[in-house]
């Protein structure tokens, strides 16, 4: 269990994380989403002790990171898979985090094996492309069989065989009862590995919510309508009070629910031959959710990007912050571009 309370960061007179309260459940994986500059990385550098909470806490079993005895053995982490000697192997890089947690020899070739770096073990991290140093970071994470699990950006660099090896680990570790928390910003994917959201956008909690219920509270994916009278239909709609979108086929998208569509055609007599529920999307709902708390917006023309005045979740404008420390977007470890290259013993 991850607990945060009133978690709050402050640096100077701009405020990173504000006030964040939620929790991390067992048995499930919980994706922890919001758009660049929200706080994710800062909050994720405060619940693992680097980075020291201005007010609040984040408790990981029940005490703070800092006071675990053996932390390895607690709560595995991936935050930065760069962050490794470029002169060790894998091997060495690994037997050295187990000897510094008291961590059996033998898990080191079991993380080794399990995450694919059989074959390039004894290759020094250095040579390695962008998704094996992943794999690696991922392997150090796993080394101390921890029932926690803290992953930032765990698919970065994986190939497609890598990226579903990543979606069934995680939650074949969460249906053994451990909790695990996954930062990403790749909506297909989160949509298809995480059972519960929390969502955040500058440094406020936005949404702390299971999956399906946040995609059908904020994705407003309505119903395509078919019908030989759209313009009837249509004028019915709008008189209604409902968004109607027209299509090349005829056919209308209406934002609201086959339910209120087939009460308004029963009582109008419009003729209708199909009334289809959209499908509603995690990216849809997210980008809704999270508009006003951009930092970033590219501009409409002119194809720039550059921070903005842009609203806070309560409706106030600030100029959005540049720089803002600890949520910088970091270089990718590794070789830029290069494709990941699992090795042997994945499974």
């Amino acid at each position: 269990m991850i607990e945060a309370t009133e978690l709050t960061k402050r640096y100077g007179g701009t405020t990173a994380v504000d006030g964040l309260t939620f929790r991390v459940r067992p048995g499930l994986v919980t994706g922890f989403l919001g758009p660049n500059g929200a706080g994710k990385t800062t909050t994720l550098r405060m619940m693992l002790g680097l980075d020291r909470p201005t007010a609040g806490e984040v408790r990981i079993d029940g005490a703070p990171y800092r006071r675990l005895r053996d932390p390895l053995r607690t709560v595995g982490a991936l935050l930065d898979a760069g962050a490794v000697h470029p002169g060790r192997t894998a091997l060495n890089h690994l037997r050295c985090l187990a000897r510094s947690n008291r961590i059996p020899v033998r898990r080191v070739h079991e993380v080794i094996e399990l995450t694919g770096l059989s074959g390039v073990a004894d290759r020094r991290a250095g040579t390695f492309s962008l998704g094996m140093g992943q794999r690696l970071g991922i392997a150090a994470a796993l080394l101390g069989d921890p029932a926690v699990l803290v992953l930032d950006e765990p698919v970065n660099g994986l190939d497609p065989e890598g990226v579903r090896w990543i979606r069934n680990l995680v939650r074949d570790l969460a249906s053994q009862g451990r909790t695990v928390l996954m930062s990403s910003h790749l909506m297909g994917e989160t949509a298809l590995t995480v059972d519960r959201l929390v969502v955040i956008g500058r440094g406020r909690l936005l949404a702390d919510t299971t999956m399906a219920e946040f995609v059908d509270r904020y994705a407003d994916a309505g119903v395509r309508v078919r019908t030989p009278e759209p313009r009837r239909l249509r004028a019915v709609l709008d008189g209604a009070g409902i968004a109607v979108t027209d299509h090349a086929d005829g056919s209308l998208s209406a934002a609201t629910g086959p339910e209120r569509i087939g009460e308004l055609v029963a009582a109008h007599a419009v003729p209708v031959h199909e009334v289809t529920r959209n499908t509603a999307s995690l990216e849809e709902a997210f980008m809704r959710l999270t508009a006003d708390a951009v930092e970033y917006r590219a501009e409409r023309r002119g194809g720039t990007e550059r921070p903005g005045k842009t609203k806070q979740p309560g409706g106030a404008e600030r100029p959005a912050a540049a720089g803002r420390r600890g949520e910088a977007e970091r270089p990718a470890a590794g070789r830029r571009g290069e494709a990941d290259q699992p090795g042997r013993g994945v499974r």
